[in-house]
């Protein structure tokens, strides 16, 4: 499912029009983000957490000359699914 499904559906379920429900799904979206380019995590209790994790500098290799290189640390939103989404995804619930 894209955004344009999810608000299709939204719209579907709850008989709102889509331009209001692309509106709130926007907002929701870019609020979370503004939260996590703050480095402060997203949680929707029984879906998951978005935050922002770091990750240290490493050593690679360039895969076309084989030269040693720094891969630069840096920072990359992650997910972790709640316990509820993990069951009904499961099919206990």
């Amino acid at each position: 499912m894209n955004k344009k499904e999810l608000i299709e559906k939204i719209s579907n379920n709850t008989g709102k029009n889509k331009s209001d429900v692309k509106d709130v799904v926007e907002m929701a979206i870019d609020l979370m983000i503004d939260e996590l380019k703050h480095g402060n995590p997203v949680r929707l209790v029984g879906f998951g957490q978005f935050e922002v994790k770091k990750r240290a500098s490493r050593e690679g290799r360039n895969p076309q000359t084989g030269a040693k290189i720094t891969i630069p640390a840096t920072v990359t939103p992650t997910f972790v699914a709640g316990k509820t989404l993990k069951d009904e995804v499961k099919g206990r619930v």
